[in-house]
């Protein structure tokens, strides 16, 4: 295929970029792929998660601008372009019964006006393919399940000039593929677990496959594994620079890179529309865009 390759990956907040598919998008970079993060919010409502900044008065005063810098040393270890759609963060209600949102949040936005601001990212960078997550949002965050929406009406109405007229959106733009994050996956987890177990190793994985069992939800269909375990590194120090939200000495990291690889070096995806011919499983999202 002559014309650049290019990927856009759609995200709720400044960090899901680097816990979700980070490895990938820096595999591409590599490779000469275009690759640009649309970020639905400024994550002003998410939680110090970092127990070495929870108290700090600056962070928890300035926690936008924080955010941000976070966003933009992510960027650069990753090699990629970012762009903010500019919605305000909803902040993940907790309680029985649950709260209502913060008015004037993303996940409160008409689905299909809030697209238009992801319509008019998708014409002006013309990816073939998208990444973002399933209607469940990967977990149930509203700004996670309204990035799904959002991301599958702006696939299809960036070439809809009817709904979203040139005038205003720019000249139309098809995309080819939209994938959904499928990383967190019981197929990844238990062979990270087991691995753990085998060398006599503390696993961090075992109340998470307790939970499932529990939640005893259907497994997504997994369709694409794209190969990246040499990029592990660089996805692990993406996310650390996002450190009002990561803890280096917390469990992301507890399993050794040299296990990763060897256990499981690849992404999940789940493919969710395709306007090319592809066979299943694919190792490459951009599988039947190459040589359309």
């Amino acid at each position: 295929m002559t014309e650049q390759l290019r990927l856009m990956a759609v995200h709720a907040h400044p960090d899901d970029e680097s816990s979700k598919g980070a490895a990938t998008m820096a595999k591409y970079v590599d490779e000469g792929v275009e690759v640009l993060v649309a970020t639905c919010t400024g994550g002003e409502r998410g939680s110090i998660l970092n127990p070495k900044l929870q108290g700090d008065p600056y962070v928890e005063e300035h926690i936008h601008e924080v955010r941000k810098k976070e966003m933009d040393e992510a960027r650069q270890i990753l090699g990629v372009r970012q762009a903010w759609l500019g919605f305000v963060d909803s902040g993940l209600p907790e309680g029985d019964p649950l709260p209502p949102l913060p008015e004037g949040c993303f996940a409160l936005q008409d689905v299909d006006e809030a697209a238009g601001a992801l319509v008019r990212l998708i014409r002006e960078f013309r990816p073939q393919v998208i990444t973002t997550y399933d209607e469940n949002g990967g977990y149930p965050h509203p700004d996670h399940i309204m990035t799904h929406k959002i991301t599958m009406v702006a696939f299809e109405g960036a070439a809809d000039t009817e709904k979203y007229p040139e005038a205003e959106f720019g000249p139309a733009w098809q995309p080819l593929k939209v994938y959904y994050n499928q990383g967190f996956n019981p197929q990844r987890t238990h062979a990270m677990h087991n691995a753990m177990l085998e060398r006599g190793l503390e696993s961090p994985y075992g109340e998470w496959l307790e939970r499932w069992e529990k939640s005893r939800l259907k497994e997504r269909e997994i369709t694409t594994y794209v190969p990246c375990g040499d990029y592990f590194e660089i996805r692990d120090k993406a996310l650390i620079a996002h450190a009002t939200q990561i803890d280096p000495d917390g469990g992301w990291f507890r399993v050794p890179l040299e296990i990763q690889r060897e256990t499981w070096p690849t992404e999940e995806y789940e493919l969710a529309k395709s306007l090319v011919g592809t066979s299943l499983p694919e190792d490459d999202l951009f599988a039947g865009v190459r040589d359309n």
